[in-house]
């Protein structure tokens, strides 16, 4: 009988094609109708061209050395990138319960989750031994074959939704094609050494004097989105919802900014004038040791210098005609320049306005020949190149900055294997683009996306200035009114109800309690605790009153979100529903609570309970509060938990045991069944003492402590939960 691995290997061999460059010019699939068979061939073949035009792009270093490089402080060496998109595929399949068995745990867990300096991302290389290149190569062909042997033979039928089995598969392939963009970024910040040019990426030769810009009127209009599941194409969950605005005349400029003309920013000192730039930009401004865009490059010229530019993986002499590459922070500094210089309201367009403009040229219908999905060059071209009405690169050549944070239309949801792609970026501080790059592909130029980057990030993004007095919403409310979300913050921070204390609180007591009646622990004042499951964080932050350092671990990027943001900020704000639509607004705060003071020796990761990273260990309090009925196999978490614990540490569990096949498939289940042999009842309790006991001791329990939790006004869930607490003996 074959291994899976055996399996996997066959597979992959069999590819039906060789990949060419031209496969990574593509088209976006059709999803709500069309033919099994041919539409199961055609995911096969945009996955593999996916997949393998991926790893063409690492061709580009010079070295296997180079892969453990950090281009950028707030990213990880180009080796996570490499295993990441290979393991996003496999993350996501398990968590939907779609793929039999995981390809490599250990690198399922070290490539999940750092791909923005989000404050629960751990990017600290210390935790880290990464593997060499050539292991995560195999691990790439070993994840390729299952993924086209799933493809293979799962059923489908249309259309294909959220729901549907072929969306995790299509929610990895745009997620590379994602990441085949933001990689080439990195690769990009490489010394210039450690990157070679590669035929696959083709520069641009085309270069020379800029066009004089000016301003073109657009005409007021209306912006109009209704995208509803299910659609034409895959699309993001930040994409859907409903969404309209009366948008103003303005006038707009008929071509990107270019190198010459952002030279006269550059020239007149933009760089070293506080008063252009905002409070944010002028912090980037003084951390920054450039004085001009990051990817021109000044170098010796006789008794001069002259200018360079830095494409992907060569130094061409600066096109002067080509888009500048630029951050939003210093988009809007030029902006800031140019209305003083002319006395005119210049400044970046807001997503309406670029929506607007885009449908005023008509720019869709010339997508064909922009400088889009790899169509033309692996570079941007001259702006006055591709045309739409009277306007030039309204899609494609490089990202436009926009003035607007990205913000959920009406009727926003999360998807629920994917809950971390969108909502993070909810903080206000995340600016929009749009139009696309010249290697933007598939989603991203289906004419319904919208992606955000915190504004001091660099993306392949310039951008085109407006001129209008009309003001621009550069703030959104953030209330949480996700319904679960909502909901945990009022379980941990709400109101008491029916006489029951907060369990959060409740739980976090007995874990210092448990602490200071273990002998172990007697006279130490540097105990750690890990929470497995904190939610939106009250317990943790509870137990930062007596234990030195608290670290929490949630699954949902949603809660950690939460918990983050009152550590940072001290308040959140949701709303929770009264009765049908009539919504209640609240605002709750740390302080409120006595919590201010100790929020600092707390810490929040998104972590998956079930295949942590080995980093996490060392602990002398574990805490898992109503976690193990949530997980997907809850006898791994419990079979490892041991490990993480020091001598003489304390592992407090609880549950209320509630199994439910939507969260733990029935073979998972650790009780609440009865034995198929001897058709006696088996309860949980039987089954977690079976696992632990083999290494841990029962100390205290099992006892139960209630809990509530407020769905309306007048309805509540009132449940209790089974607590045990144990022992790692010396």
């Amino acid at each position: 009988m074959q291994s899976q691995a055996q399996k996997q290997q066959n597979s992959t061999s069999s590819l039906p094609f060789k990949l060419t460059p031209s496969d990574l010019v593509t088209q976006n699939i059709i999803l709500d109708k069309g033919d099994v068979a041919f539409k199961r061939a055609e995911i096969k073949r945009y996955f593999n061209q996916t997949f393998e035009g991926y790893e063409k792009l690492f061709e580009t270093l010079v070295s296997d050395e180079a892969f453990y490089l950090r281009p950028c402080s707030l990213r990880h060496p180009l080796i996570f990138y490499f295993g990441h998109t290979a393991t996003f595929f496999v993350n996501k399949l398990t968590i939907a319960k779609l793929l039999p068995e995981r390809v490599n745990p250990r690198f399922e867990s070290m490539f999940a989750i750092g791909v923005d300096e989000m404050s629960w991302d751990d990017l600290n290389d210390a935790h880290y031994a990464w593997p060499s290149v050539d292991e995560v190569r195999a691990y790439r062909k070993q994840v390729q074959a299952a993924v086209n042997e799933f493809i293979d033979t799962v059923e489908f039928s249309f259309p294909i939704d959220w729901n549907s089995p072929l969306w995790p598969v299509m929610m990895g392939i745009e997620h590379e094609r994602i990441h085949l963009e933001t990689s080439s970024v990195l690769i990009r910040q490489l010394p210039i050494d450690q990157v070679k040019p590669h035929d696959w990426f083709p520069v641009c030769p085309d270069a020379g004097s800029a066009p004089e810009n000016g301003v073109v009127k657009v005409p007021a209009g209306e912006v109009n989105i209704d995208h509803q599941d299910p659609a034409e194409y895959y699309g993001w969950d930040n994409e859907y919802g409903v969404h309209h605005a009366e948008v103003p005349e303005f006038k707009a400029a008929a071509f990107l900014v270019s190198n010459q003309e952002y030279l006269e920013f550059v020239e007149a000192g933009g760089y070293e004038t506080s008063d252009y730039w905002s409070e944010e930009g002028n912090a980037w401004r003084e951390f920054t040791p450039d004085k001009h865009p990051t990817f021109w490059v000044q170098k010796p010229d006789g008794d001069s210098s002259a200018w360079y530019l830095r494409c992907m993986a060569e130094e061409i002499p600066m096109p002067w005609n080509w888009p500048v590459e630029v951050n939003s922070l210093e988009a809007e500094a030029f902006c800031h320049w140019k209305a003083r210089t002319t006395g005119r309201p210049i400044r970046l367009p807001s997503e309406d306005e670029y929506l607007r403009l885009r449908e005023h040229s008509q720019a869709l219908d010339h997508q064909g020949k922009a400088n889009i999905n790899l169509q033309q060059y692996a570079s941007s071209t001259p702006v006055d190149q591709f045309r739409s009405g009277d306007f030039y690169d309204v899609v494609g050549n490089v990202w436009q900055w926009t003035q607007t944070p990205i913000y959920p239309f009406d009727g926003f949801k999360v998807h629920p294997i994917y809950d971390d792609f969108t909502t993070p970026t909810y903080d206000n501080k995340h600016n929009i683009i749009k139009g696309g790059s010249w290697i933007s592909t598939g989603n991203e130029i289906n004419g319904h996306s919208r992606y955000a980057f915190r504004r001091h990030f660099f993306q392949h993004a310039g951008f085109r200035y407006i001129e209008s007095d009309a003001e621009v919403k550069t703030h959104f409310s953030t209330y949480e009114t996700d319904d679960s979300v909502a909901q945990y913050c009022e379980f941990h921070y709400g109101e008491e109800y029916f006489g029951v204390p907060s369990f959060a609180k409740s739980y976090a007591q007995i874990a210092i309690e448990a602490a200071k009646t273990n002998a172990d622990f007697a006279g130490r004042s540097d105990l750690k605790v890990l929470e497995v499951g904190c939610s939106v964080g009250r317990a943790s932050f509870e137990m930062a009153h007596y234990f030195d350092s608290v670290l929490g671990l949630d699954f949902s990027a949603r809660f950690i979100r939460i918990a983050d943001q009152l550590k940072e900020q001290g308040h959140v704000l949701y709303t929770i529903p009264m009765e049908g639509e009539v919504m209640e607004f609240k605002e709750k705060t740390l302080a409120e609570y006595g919590l201010s003071d100790v929020a600092h020796k707390c810490e929040f990761m998104q972590q998956d309970a079930v295949n942590m990273k080995p980093i996490f260990q060392g602990y002398d309090v574990i805490v898992a509060v109503n976690l193990i009925d949530r997980l997907y196999e809850p006898a791994k978490f419990l079979r490892e938990v041991h490990e993480r614990l020091n001598e003489g540490g304390l592992l407090v569990l609880a549950s209320p045991y509630t199994w439910l096949e939507e969260f733990t498939e029935k073979e998972h289940w650790l009780g609440g069944y009865k034995d198929e042999g001897t058709g006696e009842n088996v309860m949980t309790l039987e089954g977690i003492t079976e696992i632990l006991g083999e290494n841990l001791q029962l100390v205290d329990g099992p006892f139960e402590v209630p809990f509530v939790i407020r769905e309306t006004k007048r309805k509540f869930q009132h449940s209790l939960s089974e607590f045990t607490i144990w022992k790692k003996s010396k």
